[in-house]
């Protein structure tokens, strides 16, 4: 029997070998084994502190309601505050929000953040409604959620289909909504603000930044050179357009790019300044004027040194990564291959760049946003950005490290540089009482 179901089956806790859920903290309880790690502490790892589900009306235009599902999970905070984004997406479920959460626990644990993991969100997809009942929804949710969030105890941030005007309104809700002892630092119940309302320089293109940061780092070992690259991308969002306009400055060649509403492809390369302007106005990257369009097929295919999944959870399926033709692969999303994609490229020889690693600069910059808001200070982008490359450049050393001590590739060295600073953690924190 397996860690993972030996420990499952001791928590009665029974799910399916292809849930994320399952897959993700298969990983880290194969991790934590690999360490011989305490039993309580995989016990620990393999179920959320606290599950919230929440359901709220929300009054729509026409002026009739509307009831919907939120979701806030706080998988542990033994290294400080329950940290994680909150995303409204249409196929939100539970189990993937306690997946986020728990890989959430090991970034912030990996970069040696004072932070735990959560996550949220709400079912829904945002552009179906209106900005005023965006507004109204926001607001409701954060109030159903009431005092199991706070700037001490779990600090939400946008994730997909959330941005720093909707952080704006999570945080001026809570802070009408909390006792007046506790409004003046209320704001800092969210990062991810925008700059007027305390938040960071270098948030909105923190995750980006980090990717870069973590490549620029990693890249030379593997014989690849960062300003000669070709790569492509998937999802042309916050993470994977800034991704692209910094990896442009480098010199680095974008050679096609999907997203919701299709695939296209320049084998010259596509400038992504000017394809983030045409995205802006169009909503995606189809039709773009200056690449041709392909099909899924064709952009899997594609020849590159260095593929970047930068959307959804589990879309590199082992179908699709029999296509893949790179030497590279660098997780922008969160969890984006599946463990079987992920056992037919490591036996191809493709290495993997964790998404623990590669996507913590997002965190890393909204932690720095909470320090700012506690400290009534305001950091000059030069700082944010030489701070995030410090953690950045540390975290990618420990796991190559990790790995080059345990010969094992770089996911599960990652896992493992988080779980064996846990538990030391709770070596000397201990178990209360």
């Amino acid at each position: 029997m397996s860690i993972t179901k030996s420990v499952f089956d001791e928590l009665d806790l029974h799910y399916p070998d292809d849930n994320i859920y399952f897959q993700i903290i298969s990983a880290v309880l194969e991790s934590a084994e690999r360490l011989d790690l305490p039993h309580r502490l995989k016990l620990m790892m393999a179920q959320p502190k606290n599950e919230i589900i929440v359901h709220f009306p929300v009054r729509m235009d026409d002026d009739s309601f509307a009831l919907f599902k939120g979701y806030r999970v706080q998988h542990n905070n033994v290294l400080g505050p329950y940290k994680g984004g909150i995303r409204y997406h249409q196929g939100i479920t539970l189990d993937h929000v306690k997946a986020l959460s728990a890989l959430m626990t090991m970034k912030t644990a990996l970069v040696r953040l004072p932070f735990g993991g959560g996550k949220g969100g709400v079912k829904l997809d945002p552009r179906s409604i209106s900005p005023e009942e965006l507004m109204r929804l926001t607001r409701r949710f954060i109030s159903a959620l009431g005092t199991n969030i706070g700037p001490d105890y779990d600090i939400p941030a946008p994730d997909v289909g959330t941005n720093a005007q909707i952080m704006a309104w999570m945080a001026d809700t809570y802070v009408n909504i909390s006792e007046p002892g506790k409004r003046l630092g209320g704001s800092g119940v969210v990062t991810g603000k925008p700059i007027e309302y305390g938040g960071s320089h270098g948030r909105e293109k923190a995750t980006g930044q980090g990717v870069v940061d973590v490549l620029e780092e990693l890249l030379p070992g593997i014989g690849i050179d960062i300003n000669r690259m070709t790569y492509s991308l998937i999802g042309f969002g916050n993470v994977g357009s800034w991704t692209a306009r910094l990896l442009h400055d480098h010199g680095a060649r974008l050679k096609a790019v999907m997203d919701h509403t299709g695939a296209i492809i320049n084998e010259g390369g596509i400038a992504a300044p000017t394809l983030n302007t045409y995205v802006s106005e169009t909503g995606g990257v189809a039709g773009f004027p200056e690449a041709d369009p392909l099909s899924e097929e064709e952009f899997y295919a594609t020849e590159v040194d260095v593929f970047i999944p930068a959307a959804l959870e589990q879309m590199i399926t082992e179908s699709n990564a029999r296509l893949l033709r790179c030497r590279v692969l660098a997780e922008a999303a969160n969890a984006p291959v599946t463990p079987a994609g992920e056992r037919y490229l490591l036996e191809r020889g493709v290495t993997i760049l964790p998404a623990i690693l590669c996507s913590a600069g997002g965190v890393t910059v909204s932690y720095f946003e909470w320090k700012q808001n506690r400290q009534a200070e305001v950091w000059d982008p030069e700082t944010v950005d030489e701070q995030l490359r410090k953690l950045m450049v540390a975290a990618a050393r420990r796991v190559n490290e990790t790995a080059r001590q345990l010969k094992c590739d770089l996911r599960t060295a990652a896992y493992c540089a988080a779980l064996e600073y846990i538990n030391k953690v709770y070596n000397l924190r201990g178990i209360f009482p």
